[in-house]
């Protein structure tokens, strides 16, 4: 659990301009290869995966009525929350990002992907706040 926390923190401190740069349109084209399993948009349910309908700012784990691994719940409890930062992380490779995860999906291996799907669901996070970028 502390190990979880001090990659939240890494990343949080780290976090990349980037992010904000991707393309929704493009996202939601990649967003293809994650719909078998998560749903987004009016209307979505639960699938294998949790909805992800306002994903960003949400605590690992606690999406209510889903039934996560002990792994991504331990993973909120330590700290982790969704960020594009944290995301991006998840997405390029989940099983090494939460160790234990039941998120079978390799990864995205393309960052400019990662910054595109990131992009298509803070469309589904409207309450969520890009926080500004660290001090220089």
């Amino acid at each position: 659990m502390l190990r979880t926390a001090i990659a939240v923190a890494t990343v949080i401190l780290g976090m990349s301009p980037a992010i904000a740069a991707g393309d929704p349109a493009a996202g939601e084209i990649v967003f293809k290869k994650c719909a078998t399993c998560h749903a987004v948009g009016e209307g979505a349910k639960t699938k294998v995966g949790p909805v992800l309908n306002g994903v960003f700012g949400r605590t690992a784990g606690t999406l209510e009525g889903y039934k996560y691994s002990k792994a991504m719940i331990d993973a909120g409890a330590g700290g982790l929350v969704w960020t594009p930062e944290t995301v991006q992380h998840f997405l390029a490779k989940p099983r090494d990002f939460v160790k234990g995860t039941k998120m079978t999906f390799p990864g995205l291996p393309n960052p400019q992907d990662e910054e595109n799907v990131i992009a298509y669901l803070l469309t589904f996070s409207p309450d969520f706040v890009l926080p500004p970028p660290p001090a220089q």
